[in-house]
Parts: C-alpha cells; sequence; structure tokens
C-alpha cells in the first residue's frame, strides 16, 4: 500500500484506499472479462509501436492509428523513415498535435536506433529514456508490451482513476506507478496496465463514470465521486 514517507504534497487526503482481498477481487473481474487485453494503438511491429507511443503524448490513440495507417504502409523501419526526411513525415503526421516536434523527436530516435542500437528497440528503461521524445511512461509500455516485464506506464487515465479506485492516493505519475506496483498482484501485473487504461477509458470516464455498468461498482471506493 502507499507509503507514509511520501510528501504530503503528492497524495491525496482523505482517499478510502482498497484492502488486498479487494485489489485481487478487481483484476480477477478484468481478466475475466478479458483475458489478454491489448493496446489500441495499431502498429504491425515493435519499431513502430514505439514510434506511435510518441506520437500519442497528448493525443487520442484514434488520431495516432488514423495518421500512422498510411504512414507504416510506406515506412516502417527506422531507416525507412529517415529516407522520408522530416517534411516527408509531417505530410503523414500533421494531423496529429504538436507534429513538428514529435516530428523532430522521431526522425533522431531514428537515427539514434540505427547508428547505436542497431536498428532494435532497446530492451532497458535506462537506454529507451536517452530516445528522443521517449519518458517513463514511454520506456515502461514497450518494457511491457514489447519485453514482457511487469512494468506500469502510468497516463493520464491512470493518474485519475486510481484514486477514484481506492487503489492510491498519489497525486503524481510516479507516486501512483510506486502504489500499483506495490499493490497489484504478481500475477496480473503483465495486463493490469492495459486493464485499468481500458476501464478509464470507456466505464470509468472522466466526466459521467458509467458506474451503474461497471463490473467493480460493488468493490470500488468511488473517492470524490457522488455515487
Amino acid at each position: 500500500m502507499p507509503s507514509n514517507k511520501e510528501p504530503s504534497s503528492k497524495r491525496q487526503q482523505g482517499i478510502k484506499l482498497l484492502n488486498p482481498q479487494q485489489i485481487n477481487e478487481i483484476f480477477c473481474r478484468f481478466r475475466s472479462a478479458n483475458e489478454k487485453p491489448v493496446t489500441e494503438l495499431q502498429a504491425p511491429n515493435d519499431f513502430t509501436l514505439l514510434v506511435s507511443v510518441v506520437l500519442s503524448a497528448q493525443a487520442t490513440d484514434k488520431s495516432v492509428n488514423k495518421a500512422t495507417e498510411p504512414l507504416y504502409k510506406v515506412a516502417d523501419t527506422p531507416e525507412k523513415i529517415l529516407a522520408l526526411g522530416e517534411e516527408g513525415l509531417i505530410s503523414y503526421i500533421k494531423s496529429i498535435g504538436l507534429y513538428r516536434s514529435k516530428a523532430k523527436h522521431v526522425m533522431e530516435l531514428c537515427r539514434i536506433l540505427v547508428e547505436k542500437f542497431d536498428s532494435k528497440i532497446p530492451d532497458t528503461r535506462e537506454a529507451l529514456q536517452s530516445l528522443p521524445g521517449v519518458g517513463r511512461k514511454t520506456a515502461n509500455v514497450i518494457l511491457n508490451v514489447v519485453y514482457g516485464k511487469p512494468t506500469m506506464p502510468v497516463d493520464t487515465h491512470l493518474l485519475r482513476i486510481s484514486p477514484r479506485m481506492g487503489l492510491s492516493n498519489g497525486t503524481t505519475p510516479e507516486t501512483v506507478e510506486e502504489d500499483l506496483l506495490h499493490c497489484i498482484p504478481k500475477e496480473f501485473m503483465q495486463h493490469a496496465h492495459h486493464w485499468l487504461i481500458l476501464h478509464g477509458r470507456y466505464i470509468c470516464t472522466a466526466r459521467n463514470p458509467k458506474c451503474t455498468e461497471c463490473p467493480i461498482q460493488d468493490i470500488c471506493m468511488h473517492n470524490n465521486l457522488d455515487n
């Protein structure tokens, strides 16, 4: 459960937390409903998944998929992206927010992959985070999805619903990540972040959460909600 040593500024007061038995039951239900959840980003290989995750910052998966579907038909390796050139890449991704800065990140990312990593995706957080546009969350996604490591990428959905459900009282991605890694049983860690993302995206929405349709409504702590 959350550490009492965290500064109070990183913890919400008055958050009711779930006990281990309740947490286990929540993830049992998630697993029963969707045994092997997958990312909604559409990518034909590990490299394109990395690019899509970088492009998805402050953008929806749907908008990224719409832009990258034609892109990946012509460029699905670092070398092919580099061959397009920055303006060529922009012609595909200009519908995505912050496309110019993202294009610069992707071009430099591809150059480094070719020059330093033999065009392969590194398998350590340190190496991944050395790539332009790759922060802790993106690195965690790749480590989990590509390499099967029990990481916990915390996006806006997890940051929002984890306190609401009672999984964490953290207020930062770092504190929520720490709490989730500590409280979620190991047997669920491979798919836990996908279950939580999908739950936050389709059921436990920011506005008007669908509590009457929620498979865990009888366990959820409903923190900061009236129902």
